[in-house]
């Protein structure tokens, strides 16, 4: 069995919300306030609404199921786009948080077989953020909460006014995803003061280390031990500097608030192996282990590197852990219904 833990969704209930953040798809790309996603490769797409049609398409239940099938994936796991998290929106971010969990619940109701979901909350607002996510979980029947690495509108991971977010977490024994997000949308009408992209393409996995340093660092494992973060990208550059922030937390850190040393709090950590090559996640797997490593590829995405856990020297027991049985325990998934693929 294969769970793929990180895709992203959007449906059309999810466009067009706002008449400044959107989010829109045009020509130039994703399109939210004054921050486009986009390349200077050629647009594909001869106006807007080609451009919203063409993505919509790819994200229908059966372009989806296609391309599970051709790529043997039994189940998806979806969350918000990184780039539409909305934490820089005002209240439109909370009103965007309700209207992608009821979206995201929605799809995934159709095939739950195939399909479940990560919710989202607005962290810039964590009071109305516990709300949502407590909704989320209880009523419509999301695993876990995705977000967004570090930095919710000002408000940084290791801030105790997070506190009650990650309590709400733990009593319901949910974990969360961490996936970095276009810092450089903060900038408004100076985005384009972010050359290459590099807020996204490296940016990304440095919200991801931020939020493992910062969640260790702030004390929050101390305060709820048995919060659980799935980190993606093989966890940002956290594993592969790993022997650095542990030594240094302790001689170079004097304010951080943890009260053990860094390794002890590895167990609340899951990771995958979303790197570009198979010698990187052999490396992944030695420091990780194989009991807190997930599959997770930003399916469907800008890449593919086929089978992750092929070809480094993994055992089948192993293979199965990373392919489906840690996501089963991590996120109490039913998989019951699901159809069987040989490993």
């Amino acid at each position: 069995m294969l769970i793929d833990v990180h895709a992203h969704l959007v449906s059309p209930g999810m466009l067009n919300r706002h008449a400044f953040w959107g989010p829109f798809m045009k020509m130039q790309g994703l399109t939210v306030g004054h921050f486009s996603l986009g390349t200077k490769q050629p647009t594909k797409a001869a106006s807007d609404a080609e451009a919203e049609a063409n993505l919509l398409a790819r994200m229908t239940h059966a372009a989806r199921i296609k391309l599970m099938d051709a790529r043997g994936v039994d189940k998806l796991v979806l969350s918000v786009p990184s780039h539409a998290f909305m934490y820089w929106a005002g209240e439109f971010g909370n009103d965007y948080a309700r209207i992608c969990n009821d979206e995201l619940a929605a799809f995934c109701r159709v095939m739950p077989d195939r399909f479940d979901f990560w919710a989202h909350a607005n962290l810039a607002d964590p009071a109305a953020a516990v709300v949502e996510i407590d909704r989320a979980v209880r009523v419509l029947g999301a695993k876990g909460l995705c977000v967004g690495g570090t930095n919710f509108d000002g408000i940084q991971t290791y801030d105790e006014r997070l506190f009650p977010v990650w309590e709400k977490l733990a009593e319901l024994d949910v974990p969360i995803m961490v996936h970095g997000f276009n810092q450089s949308i903060y900038l408004g009408e100076r985005h384009h003061e972010d050359r290459f992209e590099t807020t996204s393409i490296v940016g990304d996995c440095v919200d991801e280390t931020l939020f493992f340093w910062y969640l260790i660092c702030g004390g929050a494992l101390d305060a709820f031990p048995t919060l659980k973060s799935y980190i993606t990208h093989a966890g940002g550059m956290a594993v592969f500097q790993l022997g650095r922030l542990s030594e240094l937390n302790g001689a170079m850190a004097p304010d951080a608030r943890n009260q053990r040393p860094l390794l002890d709090y590895m167990p609340n950590f899951y990771f995958d192996l979303d790197v570009h090559h198979p010698a990187l996640r052999r490396g992944v797997v030695e420091v990780v282990g194989t009991d807190r490593l997930v599959y997770g590829t930003n399916f469907g995405g800008a890449y593919d590197h086929g089978d992750l856990t092929a070809g480094i020297g993994l055992s089948e027991a192993d293979r199965e852990k990373i392919r489906s049985t840690n996501a089963i325990e991590m996120l109490k998934l039913d998989v019951g219904g699901a159809r069987a693929v040989a490993a």
